[in-house]
């Protein structure tokens, strides 16, 4: 930091001696534009490492994992530079579908069956071609759950799957039911308060790789779901490790913050149509026990929830719902090693929802905290379109939990 305080004095020195020369020259015919440009972006400069990019804020509940974290995963403790010209919580959130690459994944689809008779997708990248683990029983695999209305085909999968590529490791994508062009058998689809599916999909993995290291990742509502199995499974699962990025702590918060105008506007509406979408394909499976046209009318993420996800989970009331939704009221039972990164400009989970007091109190979490970020965005680089901080520290954690992981049983 002291550093970088005598770098900008010198710099604001220099200026100031060029700005003189420049604007008295001006005055007699040119370099006043040119002044005022370069006035600027130093200034913009300036307010940019002095204000915007900062080290995220480490919060864990044990010192152990803490000096873990710094010796295998440094990322969380380095300056993160978001994108100069969009580091807004907004633009970055809105930016990232558009501007990020979607590297190509063959995938190999699987559909496995449930004990309500229902169907589940999971869409496989095997990586046969694994150099540093040959030997498909022990390749480390990693189990991704997309956000609300995600799939496979989402980019941040995308990215996470080419990552664990390079790394050497399996990859299987958990798609919520009816969410990957697969039929409904049962007239049931999914809510992150409900873990029996993704329970099934961990059984089944384990059953079929049971000396291959296993970890999961979640993104927004997948890493709900996540955090909402492991609070009440506690040390008891197969999970070796987790991570997740951009939750929604407060299911309560999250939707207030999300109906204020503007983000109501940007996201809410947008995602409730979808919402909508993706339940009226299967509307005739649902007919008997939900009104689907009132569902159809609803003009928030709230409204909906209300009308369909709480109806088809029998929970008596939204705020019943919502309250059982809510992952910061089950970390404290988490009983393995959990990463959570999140912005706390993210305006679907506002810096008040975080669990900040709670994680203190449990030495398997550790939240990572950006200043700026927005949601499932942490673009960085002057043209973020290969690489996010959300992709490094992806790849640093599983990297670090697969090669190093023995070491906090240690500590």
């Amino acid at each position: 930091m002291q550093r970088l305080a005598m770098d900008l004095r010198l710099l604001s020195r220099e200026l100031s001696l060029y700005l003189e020369h420049q604007v008295r020259v001006g005055f007699f015919g040119s370099g006043v534009g040119l002044s005022l440009i370069l006035g600027f972006s130093v200034a913009y400069a300036c307010y940019y490492l002095s204000s915007i990019a900062k080290k995220p804020q480490l919060v864990t509940g044990g010192e152990g994992f803490s000096r873990f974290l710094q010796d295998h995963c440094p990322v969380v403790t380095e300056t993160y530079y978001p994108t100069v010209w969009c580091w807004e919580s907004r633009g970055q959130t809105l930016l990232r579908p558009f501007i990020t690459s979607k590297p190509p994944v063959q995938y190999r689809n699987e559909l496995i069956k449930t004990a309500d008779g229902g169907q589940i997708s999971l869409d496989w990248f095997d990586n046969d071609n694994s150099k540093c683990y040959t030997d498909a029983s022990s390749r480390p695999t990693v189990l991704l759950l997309p956000g609300l209305t995600g799939t496979s085909k989402e980019s941040y999968i995308l990215h996470m799957i080419h990552l664990s590529e390079e790394l050497g490791y399996r990859c299987v994508v958990f798609n919520n039911r009816g969410m990957a062009g697969e039929n409904l058998l049962t007239p049931r689809t999914y809510c992150c308060a409900n873990t029996e599916d993704l329970e099934a999909v961990i059984h089944h993995v384990h059953s079929l790789y049971p000396y291959a290291p296993f970890l999961a990742a979640g993104v927004s509502m997948g890493g709900m779901l996540l955090l909402n199995y492991l609070g009440k499974i506690g040390p008891k699962t197969p999970l070796k490790a987790a991570a997740t990025f951009s939750v929604g702590w407060n299911t309560f918060a999250c939707s207030e913050s999300l109906e204020k105008p503007l983000n109501w506007l940007l996201f809410n509406y947008y995602l409730t149509t979808c919402l909508q979408s993706s339940v009226n394909k299967h509307r005739h499976m649902f007919v008997k026990q939900i009104d689907m046209d009132h569902v159809m009318k609803a003009k928030s993420i709230r409204e909906f929830d209300k009308r369909f996800t709480s109806v088809m989970f029998g929970y008596p009331t939204i705020d019943d719902y919502y309250t059982d939704a809510s992952p910061n009221r089950r970390l404290k039972s988490v009983g393995i090693p959990v990463l959570c990164l999140n912005s706390v400009d993210d305006v679907f989970s506002p810096r008040h929802a975080i669990p900040i007091e709670t994680a203190k109190q449990n030495p398997n979490v550790a939240l990572v905290l950006t200043s700026y970020g927005g949601h499932i965005g942490f673009l960085e680089g002057i043209w973020p379109r290969q690489s996010t901080y959300m992709d490094r520290v992806f790849k640093q954690f599983v990297q670090a939990m697969v090669e190093h992981g023995h070491e906090l049983s240690s500590m």
